[in-house]
């Protein structure tokens, strides 16, 4: 079955679900329907960030009465704003002090001047995040455009453990002196890191939709150049911005990258590795949570075949058992799954014939199968034309694993932009019934 009939199909079925639920919320008392206005504003996630930890004691920081600054590169462009703080990986109450968003000056800790934005939480300027749990902000208005850079400023005013973090972030971390210095002045500097605490998405109201790359240290740009955006999803955000489209689709879609260095898809590593749990079981937080999640891009499964014993490798049947569950549970919430194929890994530490040989049989699955929405054939942009087994010389960072950033900009390159069209077309159930029809 084509990608367009199946989707169409599931765009159908959507649809009657969709008009379903907003006859039963016109029926709601008056009162219900006051109480929910946010149903006006479609939010999309423009920007991510997969939490993982807690990092062990040893290596665990500690901030006490400082304000953190992270720099956010949005994808989406758009008026209205809010951000998702986490403390899901904590053992005990994360104590935010105050917290804003503005836009940031040039390419280091400063801000636009006038562009700073307080952030409330039930109209409240401070929370006390329980443990497991993240919080949203209210909304406020910012004006920003597509791929522009958002300084979301928290104040940590007790003692606060960095337990819910992104290892190696590849953006600067700025943190503060003493004191809340979340508003719009001099933001006196003390250090910085990679370690990305707490925040985990940030959200624009917009007409579009939302793609998810969940994935590993590949998603998550490990070894390309820090501060420069260079990650494939960051590739694939650029080209949506700047590739021209009859509806405008392009530019509405935000992209959200979901990678963690070291994940895998069906095991969970030791605590204190900060490889993150498992794509199934981070699959709720890090995928259906995403604001206005449409699509997925799966890009997992080097970890689960080069980590794996030889007393107990992996096998293709047993990978691809745990893919059909990812692809099930994302297709019951409406979300479209695209496989990204793995790509070449000859000379890696951890390669070996037979582990190839596991990964060509998973390729071979995620070209042919009809469970798929659509594929992403990363392996073929990546391949030495004269080895394919082996990245391209050009593209390879020194590992012989892991792009570099002209590796990383050939897989954004590779991502075909039509597998996005199909959420905004006003045609779409028309197209639906017709293809129900032939």
């Amino acid at each position: 079955m084509s990608l367009r009939l199946r989707w169409a199909r599931r765009s159908a079925l959507i649809s009657a679900a969709a008009l379903a639920a907003m006859l039963a919320w016109l029926q709601l008392p008056a009162f219900a329907q006051s109480a929910t206005n946010w149903r006006a504003e479609p939010w999309v996630g423009t920007f991510g960030k997969a939490p993982a930890g807690p990092p062990q004691d040893v290596d665990t920081q500690v901030l006490t009465n400082q304000t953190v600054r992270l720099v956010a590169h949005t994808s989406v462009g758009g008026n209205r704003v809010r951000i998702r703080l986490s403390n899901e990986m904590g053992a005990t109450a994360l104590q935010i002090g105050a917290a804003s968003v503005a836009l940031r000056q040039g390419s280091g800790y400063q801000i636009v001047a006038g562009s700073n934005r307080v952030l409330t939480f039930g109209g409240v300027a401070s929370i006390t995040i329980p443990p497991g749990a993240p919080a949203l902000s209210d909304p406020v208005d910012l004006p920003f455009a597509a791929l522009a850079d958002l300084a979301v400023s928290v104040h940590l005013p007790a003692s606060t453990r960095l337990t819910t973090v992104h290892p190696n972030a590849l953006q600067t971390v700025y943190i503060s002196t003493a004191g809340n210095h979340t508003g719009g002045g001099s933001f006196p500097l003390s250090r910085s890191t990679w370690w990305w605490p707490f925040l985990t998405e940030v959200e624009v109201v917009g007409k579009g939709a939302a793609i998810v790359a969940i994935g590993d240290s590949i998603t998550d740009g490990s070894r390309g150049t820090n501060d420069s955006n260079n990650r494939w999803p960051d590739w694939l955000a650029r080209r949506l911005q700047s590739t021209p489209d009859s509806g405008s689709v392009n530019a509405t879609l935000g992209v959200v990258n979901r990678g963690i260095s070291g994940n895998r898809l069906l095991t969970s590593t030791t605590l204190g590795s900060l490889a993150g749990r498992n794509g199934l079981e981070r699959f709720e937080r890090d995928v259906l949570a995403t604001a206005g999640a449409r699509y997925l891009i799966v890009a997992l499964g080097i970890n689960d075949i080069g980590y794996a014993s030889s007393s107990a490798p992996m096998t293709a049947a047993t990978f691809i058992g745990g893919y059909r569950q990812l692809i099930a549970r994302a297709h019951a919430r409406g979300i479209a799954v695209i496989g990204a194929t793995l790509g070449p890994f000859q000379g890696s530490g951890y390669y070996s014939t037979a582990k190839d040989t596991v990964r060509q049989a998973i390729n071979n699955w995620i070209r042919t199968t009809n469970e798929l929405d659509g594929v992403v054939d990363f392996d073929r942009a990546l391949q030495d034309p004269a080895n394919p087994l082996s990245l391209r010389p050009a593209y390879d960072s020194g590992d012989r694993l892991h792009p570099n950033n002209f590796g990383y900009q050939a897989m954004g390159n590779a991502i075909p932009l039509d597998l996005f069209r199909s959420h905004l077309s006003a045609t779409a159930p028309q197209e639906a019934d017709t293809a129900l029809a032939q």
